[in-house]
């Protein structure tokens, strides 16, 4: 603490900026769970983790743990000295089950739920690896062709003005290419940075997200994934001893959508007020009727955390059957688009030289 150097102190910094992996912090979590089970302290069950960890900045980031436990810590605050790594909603599920002597149970409950969220996540990046991976390589084949050889190909012919249409347009761009290549580089570089910037900012977000759901498919897969993230969080929350209000601040914080981030803050308010959580969000379009419904059983019944924690596994349920349809349209579609394009370069190309044939025949 007071007898850190300023090389450790940097070092720190420079840990705190980079992320634990999500298999990391499960494993972390399951054998911290079973060894408190066990009576072992804190303190102790994580020197044992840290001394069998392989990653040199989670194993750094355990030591420092360790450090400020002896020194009067909890653990949710030293878990939030790394928000990279550790979210909102694991820390403040952690603090409450510090504060209700069920930490362990509460541990082991979150693997299994962070689990679950993991695998839809990895799933959905995994289903657009392949078709994002055939795009680049092919549009990098494509490039290359526009700027290699389509030029020495089309060469023999003097008279440009004389070619098909098709044959123009391809030659037209080939010279775009050839001439302006880094500036576009330059231009797709300069637009992902200013998107990344530009997307911070709360009100383009706020257009950005709302945008999202309206391109088919990926916008209904990607309401379905918030919907999920929203009942599985406030369900870990409530479960965990959280009061509503502010498992509603929390919730907002963690669905990654300006949209929702705003409709679940104005909830907040809305239950404050004393609104019933389901007449608040009746005629939402942002939450379906079903899950209106099932919100107003579940506060009849004041079994909200168990009953709400359903709909995240039937959403996951939804968007992992989405995952799949998407795997047999997009494969096919990619087919269709290369297709195309190939065959119009094909045809820009072959055109002209069949006609330079069938002259050279009739002469």
């Amino acid at each position: 603490m007071e007898g850190k150097n300023m090389m450790d102190k940097i070092n720190d910094f420079l840990i705190s900026m980079q992320s634990v992996k999500v298999k990391e912090k499960l494993v972390f979590y399951r054998l911290l769970s079973t060894m408190t089970n066990a009576w072992l302290s804190l303190v102790k069950s994580i020197v044992v983790l840290r001394d069998q960890e392989k990653n040199p900045v989670f194993k750094r980031i355990l030591s420092v743990f360790i450090t400020e436990l002896k020194w009067g810590k909890t653990l949710s605050e030293c878990l939030s000295m790394y928000p990279w790594s550790f979210s909102d909603d694991e820390i403040w599920i952690i603090w409450s089950g510090e504060k209700t002597w069920k930490l362990n149970e509460v541990l082991i409950d979150l693997a299994d739920q962070i689990e679950k969220v993991s695998s839809i996540s990895w799933k959905l990046k995994s289903a657009m690896i392949y078709p994002a991976f055939i795009m680049v390589v092919v549009t990098g084949v494509i490039m290359i062709m526009m700027v290699v050889v389509v030029p020495k190909l089309l060469d023999i012919f003097e008279d440009k003005s004389a070619l098909p249409l098709s044959t123009q347009v391809l030659i037209a761009v080939s010279d775009f290419l050839w001439a302006y290549w880094y500036l576009i580089i330059i231009s797709i570089i300069v637009a992902v940075i200013f998107i990344k910037i530009w997307k911070k900012t709360p009100w383009w977000k706020y257009l950005y997200d709302n945008f999202m759901f309206k391109i088919p498919i990926f916008g209904n897969m990607t309401q379905k994934l918030i919907l999920s993230r929203f009942s599985r969080v406030l369900s870990w929350l409530i479960w965990s001893g959280v009061s509503i209000i502010w498992a509603f601040q929390i919730v907002s914080e963690s669905v990654w959508n300006e949209v929702y981030r705003q409709r679940i803050l104005l909830l907040k308010e809305d239950v404050w007020q004393w609104i019933k959580i389901w007449e608040a969000l009746d005629g939402d379009k942002l939450f379906p009727p079903m899950m209106v419904q099932m919100i107003q059983v579940w506060e009849q019944t004041a079994k909200l955390d168990k009953t709400i924690l359903k709909v995240a596994d039937f959403y996951d349920e939804e968007v992992d059957n989405m995952i799949a349809t998407l795997n047999k349209l997009l494969e096919p579609m990619i087919i269709v688009f290369l297709a195309v394009v190939v065959g119009w370069i094909a045809m820009a190309i072959m055109q002209p030289i069949m006609n330079l044939a069938d002259t050279v025949s009739q002469k």
